[in-house]
């Protein structure tokens, strides 16, 4: 096989929030890949010279035509696929409409990929959700096969996906990044030997710049969604005992979501408003150049949300840790894979005010211990979170799995 053709399905694409995504894209441009973007849901026509077919969701009112053209022309698969849907009932709505979304999005899509001249070797779904649902209507109903991201969102909220354990079945390859995300897949029934661990990627990792001098007053980043498994409300709590102890501070949170006003006015409530900045969502070089030249801490308070939903590696803490920030974190799941206390950052619990006060002062200092601790951590970056060469060993792995051999499990 010279050139692997693939057809590359997410969700959403580009998404602001997934600039991981955009730079494995970027990365597997340079690999002898043949691939097409799909946005099942929104996203932009073209992105850096490259074609994005968007599906509208218009097209899903011809499926008065394709449910039971599939079901004369495949009823043994689409029996399959309807015997899936009705097995268990879905965790949320929100699950369901994305399943919905990707089944109709191959029914709709699966006679063009039949008559195309040139057969793609296989789909991609970058996610476990709307894209591993095209990809495996699509396997069940032309035999393309399909290999599959899982990760946090996919595998922890309420549970997981409604058709998690369908999809990992049939899948030829899964790539998850984390250990943490590896061991509940196992759990639910992933093959070991279909399963690569590949962490996402630095487009580029600049040499460890010198550490800018910490003032009187304590600049303090924190970038993400604003979301419940973000744990800004925790961080607010944190920032409010370094005021009792009369730190002078200015944070930024860099990100935005729906719980802005509640955080808003929950900032007012602790007193701490006048030293929160609360910037909104922003383009990756501003966030770039506020981890290189502004913040001298960088914070992660991810917790578990109510619903089971929680954080793999966020990427913000590879980011920062490339930028020589020192990072904190809360011990959230795969947070710890890349933040060793002690050695690469610090990890203290979102119940330990005290500890995270001290943390942040520690981390704040210009000592010797703190800069072997930026060192190390620049050095895992460059080790583990190199985009170009983890494209290239996604990119190998899911040709391996297209040609039938079986993958190694990390």
């Amino acid at each position: 096989m010279s050139r692997l053709r693939l057809i590359y399905l997410f969700t959403t694409f580009p998404e602001t929030s997934e600039t991981f995504l955009q730079r494995e894209v970027r990365a597997m441009r340079e690999r002898p890949v043949d691939f097409t973007l799909y946005s099942l849901w929104g996203g932009r026509w073209q992105w850096e010279g490259l074609p994005v077919k968007c599906f509208s969701a218009w097209a899903l009112l011809t499926l008065f035509w394709w449910l039971p053209y599939w079901f004369w022309r495949r009823p043994r698969p689409m029996l399959e696929i309807l015997t899936a849907l009705t097995r268990r009932p879905p965790p949320s709505r929100i699950n369901l409409g994305e399943n919905l979304l990707g089944l109709g999005f191959a029914l709709v899509y699966a006679r063009q990929f039949e008559l195309r001249v040139v057969r793609p070797h296989l789909c991609h779904a970058v996610w476990a959700t709307t894209p591993a649902a095209a990809g495996w209507t699509l396997e069940r109903l032309l035999g393309i096969p399909y290999t599959m991201g899982a990760h946090a969102f996919d595998v922890f909220q309420n549970g997981g996906d409604w058709l998690l354990e369908e999809k990992l079945r049939h899948a030829r390859l899964i790539h998850t990044t984390t250990l943490a995300t590896r061991a509940r897949l196992l759990e639910r029934g992933a093959n070991p030997g279909n399963m690569v661990l590949i962490r996402r990627g630095l487009s580029e990792i600049p040499p460890l710049p010198v550490r800018r001098t910490p003032g009187k007053v304590l600049h303090l980043l924190a970038i993400g969604r604003l979301i419940p498994k973000k744990g800004f409300l925790e961080l607010l709590r944190v920032l409010r005992r370094l005021r009792e102890g009369g730190i002078a501070f200015e944070c930024r949170i860099v990100g935005g979501g729906a719980l802005e006003q509640s955080l808003r006015a929950r900032a007012r409530e602790l007193g701490i408003e006048d030293g929160v900045t609360f910037a909104g969502q922003l383009p990756y070089d501003e966030v770039a150049t506020f981890q290189r030249e502004w913040a001298d801490v960088f914070l992660f308070t991810g917790v578990i949300a109510p619903d089971g939903d929680r954080d793999g590696l966020p990427n913000v803490i590879p980011e920062a840790m490339a930028a020589g920030v020192p990072v904190i974190t809360s011990p959230v799941a795969g947070a710890m894979e890349a933040v060793n206390h002690g050695v690469t950052g610090w990890v203290v619990p979102m119940q330990d005010l005290d500890g995270w006060r001290e943390a942040i002062l520690r981390a704040a200092q210009s000592g010797h211990n703190v800069e072997a601790i930026r060192q190390r951590a620049h050095a895992w970056v460059a080790e583990n979170f190199d985009a170009t060469r983890n494209a290239t060993a996604l990119a190998e792995a899911v040709r391996h799995a297209v040609m039938g051999q079986r993958v190694e499990g990390s």
